[in-house]
């Protein structure tokens, strides 16, 4: 089952992802150790689940991570 955005959020504020000015969505961004910056975007909407499709390039291009390694560190 995908995860609501308001699990993607508390990810991000979990992890040391930092919160970006503040418009149509709130925008996260981390600095890795060698230099990569990886950026992505929670809906405001924290109550919806992110579609399949989407979760799946969440994870892999934004956040760079597994499905497993985003529920261990929720």
């Amino acid at each position: 089952m995908p995860p609501k955005f308001k699990d993607l959020k508390k990810y991000c504020e979990k992890n040391g992802w930092i919160l970006l000015p503040n418009t149509d969505h709130w925008y996260y961004e981390k600095v890795l150790i060698d230099g990569t910056v990886l950026r992505t975007k929670v809906s405001h909407a924290t109550h919806k689940e992110i579609p399949a499709h989407l979760w799946q390039l969440i994870l892999t291009k934004q956040l760079q991570i597994t499905n497993s390694e985003f529920w261990a560190n929720i």
